[in-house]
Formats: C-alpha cells, sequence, structure tokens
C-alpha cells in the first residue's frame, strides 16, 4: 500500500464505529468511512474537538451539524500545493488527501522527464493532479463534466500561484472530449483519470464504471503520444481489485516498453499504527 504520510495541513486523529475525527488545518471533521468496522476509539478525548459531523440519514443522503460556525472556505497545504476546502454535500471537502501519494510519483515522473509533458487530467475533479502536474512543469488539459468543480480547480491552481501556466479548462464529458481529441490528432504525454462508480455528463451521459472504464481506457490509447510518460487510473469504485484495473490497463495499452503497477493508497492515523485503506490504483510507467 502507498500510504500518504507526509502532510503537515491534515491528519487522522482517530478512527472507531464509522467515522473518522481528522484535521483539515485548524478546523477538525467527523466524516463516515465505510471501511472502519471497529469500535475502539484509540482518543476517546479528541472527539471533543470537533467542529463539524457529517451524518448519514436513514432515508439516504446525509447533513451536515457543526458546533461552531465555520469558514466558508479554507486552505491547505501540501508541501508547495495550495488547496481550498468546503464542506459539501455527502461529506466530501473537494480533496481527497491521500491523493498526495500519486501527486508525489507525477510530480517526480514529470521533472525527471527532461523534457516538455502535456498532460490529460480526465474526471478532473477540483484538481489536484492538475496543481501538482502543473507546478512540475507540464502543460494540462483538465476535464471534467461539472462546471463546479471546474471553477474549483481555476482557484486551487490560482492558490498555488500557478494561474499563469498552461492549463486549459474543459467542461465536458470525458468520453465525447477524447473522441474530439481523436479526430483533432491531439496527442498527450501522460494522462491521469479518476473515474466515478456511477456518474452523468454534462447533457445526460450516463458512465457506470464496470461497463464503461474498458472502452474509455483503449479509446485514451489513441491519444498518448509516442514517447509517453505515464498512465494513471484511481478508482473508488467498491468491489473492484486494484488488480483488474491493472489487467484492463495491460489488455488495453498493450505497452511493451515499461511497467504495470497496481495497489491501494492510503492515510496513517496520528500517533498510531493503523492505516485507512482509503482507494486502489493502476498505472502504466515508461522506465
Amino acid at each position: 500500500m502507498n500510504i500518504a504520510k507526509d502532510w503537515k495541513d491534515y491528519e487522522i486523529l482517530d478512527m472507531a464505529n464509522g467515522e473518522k475525527l481528522e484535521r483539515w488545518g485548524d478546523i477538525y471533521l467527523v466524516r463516515p468511512d465505510p471501511q472502519i468496522i471497529w469500535k475502539d476509539k484509540s482518543y476517546p478525548e479528541k472527539w471533543k474537538k470537533a467542529d463539524a459531523r457529517y451524518s448519514r440519514s436513514n432515508t439516504g443522503g446525509g447533513s451536515w451539524s457543526y458546533k461552531k460556525r465555520l469558514p466558508d472556505a479554507w486552505q491547505v497545504r501540501y508541501k508547495e500545493l495550495t488547496f481550498n476546502i468546503k464542506p459539501m454535500g455527502f461529506k466530501h471537502t473537494g480533496l481527497f488527501p491521500e491523493q498526495a501519494v500519486n501527486w508525489d510519483w507525477m510530480i517526480n515522473k514529470i521533472k525527471g522527464a527532461n523534457r516538455e509533458i502535456k498532460v490529460l487530467n480526465l474526471f478532473a475533479y477540483t484538481g489536484g493532479a492538475t496543481v501538482a502536474c502543473s507546478f512540475a512543469g507540464a502543460s494540462v488539459c483538465h476535464v471534467d463534466s461539472s462546471k463546479g468543480m471546474v471553477a474549483w480547480a481555476k482557484e486551487n491552481v490560482a492558490s498555488s500561484g500557478l494561474a499563469d501556466r498552461p492549463v486549459r479548462f474543459i467542461i465536458d464529458d470525458v468520453t465525447k472530449f477524447v473522441q474530439r481529441e481523436i479526430r483533432r490528432g491531439n496527442k498527450y504525454d501522460a494522462i491521469i483519470m479518476d473515474p466515478p462508480s456511477y456518474g452523468r455528463g454534462k447533457n445526460g451521459e450516463v458512465w457506470q464504471f464496470e461497463n464503461n472504464i474498458a472502452d474509455l481506457i483503449e479509446l485514451c490509447g489513441e491519444v498518448l503520444s509516442d514517447n509517453p510518460l505515464f498512465f494513471l487510473i484511481n478508482s473508488y469504485t467498491t468491489g473492484i481489485s486494484s488488480k483488474v484495473l491493472e489487467n484492463i490497463l495491460t489488455l488495453k495499452l498493450k505497452m511493451k516498453k515499461g511497467r504495470y503497477e497496481s495497489g491501494e493508497i492510503g492515510l496513517p492515523m496520528f500517533d498510531s499504527q493503523l492505516i485507512l485503506p482509503c482507494g486502489i490504483f493502476a498505472k502504466w510507467e515508461k522506465k
């Protein structure tokens, strides 16, 4: 498992009873997590610090309850990168801190390439990977079907001092965009994707992970440059093994040179040997 252990502005303080107590800068949040199936709190007193809690309702969905008024948004830093945090519906904050292990890997790959790198970031959300790749010196095409998420990504790029870097922001259905890039003859040296389990594009296009992921990877192979650097898939889809993603990459990309790898990513708990598994990845990289 790759563990995001270099955070200073984020940490898990405790985990128990299907919840995690997190510190985001100076703000403490409690959020549900299905992986936390044990009942023992390691630090019961720390839970009193919580400023807000997200609770699921019995009828579906859920809501935030606040012990004190929080700012509409605040910032956290990861090394040289800055992100804007906002409590959202369905427990999210706009950032998945476990992805820091992937940001570090991308930055090292891009800086180590010693050439201009074009990155395509699909299902790009609020732009964690976009910020990382831009910081490393790549030009980035950021694609997401949500206008609000793309606006948030622009905020993160600007907050990290990268507003003058070459980033193209596209609001579109991912599959349709890649098909147009194929027709245009555009190529990319690196592709990142973080597809949802289920979603709809801006014109109602339906995405279902198990039905669509293999075809999308095959399409993306057609926009890879002749000298590709890497291809990375992240997933939070329940029941899918990281090895399944690696198998699909192997079948669809058919890269003879380079290395395939897959596994889990996770977050450590403060002053503990406990690790929270947070998602899976599969990747191909040039060696």
